[in-house]
């Protein structure tokens, strides 16, 4: 008989919800990786600038971060790091992408950015915020 303790099933599929996360963020990366070589530098640029673009939503409240306990966004900040760091945004517009008679390569670059911007977050534990700046449980 086994003496190895097994994890508490919440732990179990908050493991299984972080590789998940870290799956979809690489195939995300991927994506974007691919559409920035294959229509070349405005895609790459879009999808960079769209890969750091969620978290200029913390400099909203630079000035109160001082003022901040250890991991709390200030107050100020977190709708816009909230709206910004939602999967269901950048997935409802590729989906409008996908039936709009739009075909500019970079802004599908930039979607797969911003989705694996989300992704890595979530995989790395970072979610979204309380309306008084903390992480959501």
């Amino acid at each position: 008989m086994s003496t190895v303790a097994t994890p508490a099933p919440k732990a179990q599929g908050r493991t299984a919800a972080r590789v998940g996360w870290f799956a979809a963020a690489v195939f995300w990366t991927a994506f974007a990786v691919l559409e920035g070589v294959h229509h070349g530098w405005p895609a790459g640029t879009a999808a960079l600038l769209f890969a750091l673009a969620p978290d200029l939503a913390l400099f909203v409240g630079l000035s109160e971060a001082p003022r901040m306990a250890r991991g709390q966004l200030p107050p100020r900040a977190v709708p816009y790091y909230n709206a910004a760091h939602r999967a269901l945004v950048p997935l409802a517009l590729m989906a409008l992408y996908t039936v709009a008679p739009l075909t500019w390569p970079p802004a599908f670059a930039a979607l797969c950015a911003w989705l694996a911007h989300i992704s890595y977050d979530r995989a790395f534990g970072y979610g979204l915020r309380t309306k008084e700046g903390f992480q959501r449980g």
